[in-house]
């Protein structure tokens, strides 16, 4: 029987990227992260924190921090890097030739950075249009991974509108791996900062990554090996 591919990708270049690569690291967990270059500074890191208190703002007041641009060749190595835009530019707010542009755009930096392929894409907001998925698709974009979830990954009419099963603090997120072996991929995602400085969640995160990495049903793929496995 064949093994389920367990796939994640993590969006943003957030500097909880540090402590999540760690993690990923010690259970030899395979990831791709998906970066917006232009929202990252070239030498300096922008720290995390808290608002105010009685202030809104940030992730339930948690504001996250980003990682620097010359940070990218280390914090990730070993690891696949997709586009995310530019500048995580909205599909719905631009016109399709320029979402295209910043898209590429990215590749390209990322692709010179670390000079390696990086024809993933994950979609800014979740928004993806038919036009942006063609326009993709031509650019040479092999997925573009949306915030939908479906109950099996590989079931999908068009990889450049590439479903996960799962966002990763899903409360079901055992059941729905369970469930998704029928289809031999369980593919989950979301943003480190999600576990903001919190120690209990990024356990509950590692026993995650354990639980996964002990069954013997699975193993650690990328989410550029799964596309094949896809119904189109």
């Amino acid at each position: 029987m064949a093994k389920v591919k367990v796939v994640q990708c993590w969006d943003d270049g957030e500097i909880n990227d540090i402590r999540l690569v760690e993690l990923l690291r010690k259970y030899n967990a395979k990831a791709t992260f998906n970066l917006c270059p232009g929202l990252m500074k070239e030498n300096e890191r922008i720290p995390d924190g808290w608002v105010a208190k009685g202030q809104c703002g940030g992730h339930y007041g948690y504001i996250s921090g980003k990682l620097s641009l010359k940070d990218i060749p280390e914090i990730y190595d070993g690891f696949e890097l997709a586009s995310h835009c530019w500048l995580h530019e909205n599909v719905n707010n631009v016109s399709t030739a320029d979402f295209v542009k910043s898209a590429v755009d990215a590749r390209n930096f990322l692709e010179d950075t670390v000079q390696r392929s990086c024809t993933g894409f994950a979609w800014p907001y979740g928004a993806y249009t038919a036009e942006a998925c063609a326009g993709l698709r031509e650019a040479g974009f092999s997925y573009g991974r949306t915030t939908v979830n479906v109950e099996y990954a590989t079931q999908c009419d068009d990889t450049m509108a590439l479903h996960s099963n799962c966002h990763f603090l899903n409360r079901n997120f055992y059941d729905l791996y369970n469930n998704a072996k029928a289809c031999g991929v369980f593919y989950f995602w979301g943003h480190s900062y999600e576990m903001f400085d919190y120690d209990k969640l990024w356990e509950q995160f590692e026993m995650k990554l354990q639980f996964i990495s002990e069954d013997p049903d699975a193993e650690w793929a990328n989410v550029v090996d799964i596309v094949p496995l896809c119904k189109k």
